[in-house]
């Protein structure tokens, strides 16, 4: 029994007998109280009936007057008791002398308390009388003038009222029993309905399992989104509320109505399959993945998985930044001590003016290309940019130039994500011209062509290079997460960068076109941001 009593069934079981049960006991005790008021209340009117009745009749007013020599006022009031139902019918003259009474012992006797009715009034209310408690009604005995000569007083005493309780008390109990049967019924229904819905779960495995969730889902430095099979969302840690930017979001909700339209949604319904899929929000580089959840061999939804490596995609770029500057540093290490020596043999010589002529083409020829950028790019950040990724491009093989009608002013990119922007799109066409293998044993294998324009209300970039280029079915897709025509490189992710380049222009209020009229063509526009003056 104690095993039992922790079941589900069991537990119902008795909440169902126990809320039955609780309410016939009240609905029994309301209906004896109504029905016990209204029993009254119809014996009152029943006895008032009488007793206005009989009082209006002239021979019983005569008869009073006269004192009875007939004796017709006993005998008329056992008939009228016989013939209506009453307990007791008591006439009384103004002196408060009883004619009739159920009691013969009682007639000719006087009463004790006084006569009310000779105010012409009919009283009524409940009698505690030589019989018991009865409902009461005093009428008065009115003479052909009108005149009250005496009253009549008939009662219907609590137990004839009892009886007719008593005679619905079966009529309850049917009830009372047919009620406690369906409830056992529905009782069990709903324990084996509830019992299916949580695959024989019980309570108090239940509760385990939501403490063992909530530890789990806020204990974790993932967000996890679990989707019922009719994609209302039923679980979401803070989280994935972050990483998704659904603060708001409530349990209930369809994905469709929180997550906009884009690949991060179509990757949490299962329209993009695959595993570690990413994810670019205008906040967070995002790896999802997907998978379904089966419960008693039933499909009941899908948990998704979400990490932010935003930080990490940043550092693994940027490593693999400084490990292309590090090797092209390297070479022109190498490249350098070769001058050195040159230089330093010359001396050794006494070729002086050698050496001072092959120093001074040394000095022209490095700080040719650094002249040039600085003379067009006003921005020293925008400037030290180019040439770090020239330097780093002519490692590989590949030429950076600037276009010779390039113009920034110094400021000019306040406020505006040109770094980022213009590192990303040079360092993909370094990379499309550097594994273009149609330049395999060429030199240089390709050019990128950096073109920086500045108006009056935009600044313009544009990159050109001379790679493979973007067939013209997929010109569509270049800013799409995840699509890239590279081979993986490291850890690395592919397929983010001119995503998160389209994102950064978006947010900026720009536009970006991709084309490829040769190789790969990216021309961007970022509206300049106007300052408030303040006078």
């Amino acid at each position: 029994m104690p095993r039992l009593a922790r079941t589900l069934a069991a537990r119902i079981l008795l909440a169902v007998l126990g809320i039955v049960v609780v309410t016939l006991a009240v609905g029994f005790a309301l209906f004896a109280r109504l029905t016990s008021q209204t029993a009254d209340e119809r014996a009152i009117e029943q006895a008032s009936g009488i007793a206005v009745t009989l009082g209006r009749v002239p021979q019983v007013a005569q008869a009073v007057v006269d004192g009875d020599p007939s004796h017709v006022l006993s005998a008329l009031g056992s008939q009228v008791r016989a013939s209506t139902g009453a307990s007791y019918v008591v006439i009384i003259d103004r002196t408060g002398r009883r004619w009739s009474h159920p009691n013969p012992a009682l007639i000719g006797q006087r009463v004790e308390e006084p006569v009310m009715a000779l105010d012409g009034q009919v009283h009524t209310g409940i009698d505690e009388g030589s019989l018991g408690r009865s409902a009461n009604a005093r009428a008065p005995i009115v003479d052909a003038a009108g005149r009250p000569v005496g009253e009549v007083s008939v009662g219907i005493l609590e137990s004839e009222v009892s009886g007719r309780l008593d005679a619905e008390v079966l009529d309850i109990a049917l009830y009372a029993a047919i009620a406690l049967a369906l409830g056992v019924a529905a009782s069990l229904l709903l324990a084996r309905a509830i019992k299916r819905v949580t695959f024989g779960v019980e309570p108090a495995e239940i509760v385990a399992l939501v403490q063992e969730r909530e530890a789990m889902l806020y204990g974790v430095r993932e967000g996890v989104l679990a989707v019922d099979a009719k994609g209302a969302i039923n679980v979401l840690n803070d989280e994935a509320r972050r990483l998704l930017g659904i603060e708001s979001a409530s349990l209930g909700q369809r994905v469709e109505d929180v997550v906009p339209d884009g690949r991060l949604r179509r990757v949490i319904t299962g329209e993009i399959e695959g595993v570690d899929l990413v994810a670019v929000t205008d906040e967070h580089l995002l790896v999802l993945n997907r998978m379904p959840v089966l419960v008693g061999g039933r499909g009941v939804g899908w948990v998704v998985t979400i990490r932010d490596r935003t930080e990490l995609e940043a550092l693994m770029r940027q490593l693999d930044s400084m490990e292309a500057l590090s090797t092209a540093l390297r070479a022109q290490e190498h490249e350098f001590s070769n001058r050195l020596h040159v230089l330093s043999v010359l001396l050794e010589l006494g070729e002086v003016e050698e050496a001072t002529r092959y120093s001074e083409e040394l000095q022209a020829e490095t700080a040719l290309v650094s002249e040039e950028i600085r003379a067009r790019v006003g921005s020293p950040v925008v400037a030290a940019l180019l040439l770090a990724k020239t330097t780093v491009a002519a490692e590989r093989d590949v030429v950076v130039r600037l276009d010779p009608a390039s113009r920034l002013e110094a400021g000019h990119d306040a406020e505006l994500p040109v770094v980022t922007v213009l590192g990303n799109l040079v360092d993909n066409a370094v990379d499309a011209v550097a594994d273009d293998s149609r330049t395999a044993g060429t030199h240089p294998r390709g050019e990128v062509l950096v073109r920086i324009e500045g108006t009056a209300d935009a600044l313009l970039l544009t990159v050109t290079d001379t790679g493979p280029g973007i067939p013209a079915e997929r010109l569509g897709d270049v800013f799409v997460d995840g699509y890239t025509t590279k081979k993986p490189r490291g850890a690395m992710r592919r397929g983010v960068g001119l995503a998160l380049v389209h994102r950064l222009v978006t947010r900026a209020g720009g536009t970006i076109e991709a084309s490829s009229p040769a190789g790969a063509r990216f021309e961007v526009r970022l509206p300049l941001r106007v300052r408030e003056v303040v006078t």
